[in-house]
């Protein structure tokens, strides 16, 4: 498959492993303002219902949750979840006019816990088809301060009945072994580099075993327009900001499952 803003070996690895990397498609400027926007939002210490909810507790996940849906309580955050560079590539991985359907903001601290290995569209439940991630580095990103892990060939099977996943190494309850015959592969990245991948993919990141490093990272899931369901708790948009009201697909909710 050819795509406008992609290359043709990037979009092939896209079409056969599931997922490819697109480096440096966000500039370092871009990236720090992204961080010190969210790192004045978890300064403040106050909580924004249904988006931010930070703690007292010893846990590095509670003192800096993730954040959710922050595009509509960021300006700078929804100019990310829209950004023209994205909307280039996304339609070409769909072939299609793309929709928004949810932003996230991870901190991942030292010593916070990762997510176990999932599937994307096991929570948004789109229909037909699936979502599609992209999830931009915001700073130098490896196996030890908990990168993300990707199994490929997964994003050509169904979805997969969970696990329930070691609470040790997991904030979220579900865990996706990888099937038989396949591994999980590391993805090191920098800041400013975006990793697309299909929303059947398993993937999933280890604890943050650093002793200082952050692991930030900004995440929008995306739909092609030809979607017909997905779940309530994701308020679809065109990548112009129009509100695209779809209905609601059964068994749906927030992106892993949190444990208390």
């Amino acid at each position: 498959m050819t795509v406008t803003g992609i290359g043709t070996t990037t979009a092939r690895q896209f079409e056969d492993d599931g997922f490819a990397v697109v480096r440096g498609l966000f500039g370092y400027d871009e990236i720090d303002r992204l961080c010190a926007e969210f790192a004045a939002l978890h300064a403040a210490g106050r909580p924004v219902p249904g988006h931010f909810r930070p703690g007292p507790t010893a846990d590095p996940l509670h003192r800096y949750p993730r954040v959710m849906q922050p595009h509509e309580i960021s300006a700078l955050a929804r100019r990310f979840l829209l950004d023209a560079r994205l909307r280039v590539i996304l339609e070409g991985l769909f072939g299609e006019e793309v929709l928004a359907a949810q932003s996230m903001f991870y901190f991942k601290p030292p010593g916070a816990r990762g997510q176990a290995l999932h599937q994307d569209n096991f929570y948004l439940r789109v229909e037909p088809g699936t979502c599609v991630a992209a999830w931009v580095a915001c700073e130098e990103i490896g196996r030890e301060n908990g990168g993300l892990e990707v199994v490929p060939g997964t994003h050509r099977m169904e979805l997969f009945c969970p696990e329930e996943s070691d609470a040790e190494l997991s904030f979220a309850r579900e865990y996706v072994a990888p099937p038989t015959g396949l591994v999980a592969v590391p993805v090191d990245m920098g800041p400013g580099d975006v990793l697309f991948f299909n929303g059947s993919l398993v993937h999933g990141s280890q604890p943050n075993r650093s002793a200082a490093r952050f692991r930030r990272s900004f995440i929008g899931h995306y739909v092609g327009r030809s979607a017909a369901r997905i779940g309530s708790y994701y308020r679809t948009l065109t990548m112009s900001g129009e509100r695209v009201a779809l209905p609601a697909s059964a068994g749906a909710g927030p992106c892993g499952t949190e444990r208390p």
